[in-house]
């Protein structure tokens, strides 16, 4: 599910202007599609990755949740490169203003407050200048609140839940703790289910009718924002902010029928690429757009169809290049995450033979 959703997040960052808006109708059906895959359909990425994040991180249960390991881990895996990726971004927009390129694309440094450099460098109030990674930002601070917020699963599991879930449909507000309030929710569920052991898998059977009913909602919804946008009523927000968390239960059940297909078996063993391309491709958007810009070319359609065709090529190529020449800054930029899934499952294969071997 990670590559899959982080790969349709890709189609949330696309850059256009004004003049391209999807919303202005120009270009028919493809300003539909736009919606329908930026607005709707990818907007359950988010919702989806928490709720993966706090299920792995409580699926041992409580007596195997160690918070002060987990802090320091995931300060490597997860804080780390948040700073290390949302920082050289940011010395890059240093150079690219101080030679008189990317005004108007990114907000400048040069003229910002300190409360604004330290909200474009460490998300404190907003986005940060790789707009994505804000995710990193609010994962962590769940992290931080971990214990806490399965403490009131363990009590109070249906008002917890319920209570996050209304503070993540609404369609204004600010709890300021984090960015996007849907995190809250979806990564404690996440906890939930993992507290419960709950196995997820017993719904597959549901699989067809899951993705059919996840599609078609995703279709009216993204004809509704596209009838009404761009500045949404409170009531669509209300529906697309509703979409994005039960959406995550749809694309459950679409990965396991994509799991069955070869694709979906070669798409799993993907490992780090995944969190190389939800870090790097945002930058790489932008200064494409920028060339872009310089062409002075007005049919939007070709630009969001050839950023897609060299941008995933030129990740899955970087991020091989840099496993392979510099493993240690490669393992520093991905959190430690360079095995791939086969590796990982060879590791626990070996170790789990080992104690079976030690017992007899």
């Amino acid at each position: 599910m990670r590559i899959v959703l982080i790969s349709g997040i890709v189609f949330v960052h696309i850059p256009f202007s004004d003049q391209s808006s999807p919303f202005i109708g120009a270009y028919g059906a493809f300003d539909w599609l736009r919606v329908f895959l930026a607005e709707a359909l990818f907007r359950v990425g988010v919702p989806a990755l928490s709720a993966i994040s706090g299920y792995l991180l409580f699926r041992g249960g409580m007596e195997n949740f160690s918070y002060l390991k987990t802090v320091r881990t995931k300060s490597k895996t997860v804080l780390l490169p948040f700073l290390l990726w949302n920082g050289l971004f940011f010395l890059a927009i240093l150079l690219a203003l101080g030679v008189g390129l990317g005004e108007g694309y990114v907000p400048s440094p040069w003229q910002a407050s300190v409360r604004e450099l330290m909200t474009q460098l460490f998300a404190a109030e907003d986005f940060p200048v790789n707009v994505p990674l804000y995710f990193l930002r609010d994962l962590f601070i769940c992290i931080l609140l971990s214990p806490l917020l399965a403490w009131l699963i363990i009590r109070a599991p249906l008002v917890t839940l319920a209570t996050l879930l209304i503070i993540a449909v609404i369609p204004d507000g600010s709890v300021y703790i984090v960015l996007k309030r849907s995190i809250l929710f979806s990564f404690s569920l996440g906890i939930y289910i993992g507290l419960n052991k709950i196995d997820l898998r017993a719904l597959d059977r549901f699989a067809s009718l899951g993705t059919t009913l996840l599609l078609l909602s995703c279709a009216a919804l993204a004809t509704i924002i596209y009838m009404t946008g761009p500045s949404l009523p409170g009531w669509v927000q209300f529906l697309r902010n509703s979409l994005a968390i039960f959406g995550a239960l749809g694309f459950w059940l679409l990965s396991a029928r994509l799991i069955e297909t070869q694709i979906g078996q070669r798409l799993s063993k993907t490992g780090s690429l995944s969190f190389w391309i939800f870090c790097a491709h945002y930058p790489l958007l932008i200064f494409m757009w920028i060339v872009w810009g310089k062409a002075g070319i007005s049919f939007y359609p070709v630009f969001f169809i050839l950023s897609l065709v060299v941008l995933f090529p030129f990740l899955i190529v970087s991020n091989d290049l840099c496993r392979k020449i510099a493993p240690r800054l490669y393992g520093v930029m991905t959190g430690a995450r360079t095995k791939k899934p086969y590796e990982k499952a060879a590791s626990a294969g070996a170790a789990h033979s080992k104690l079976i071997t030690q017992q007899r």
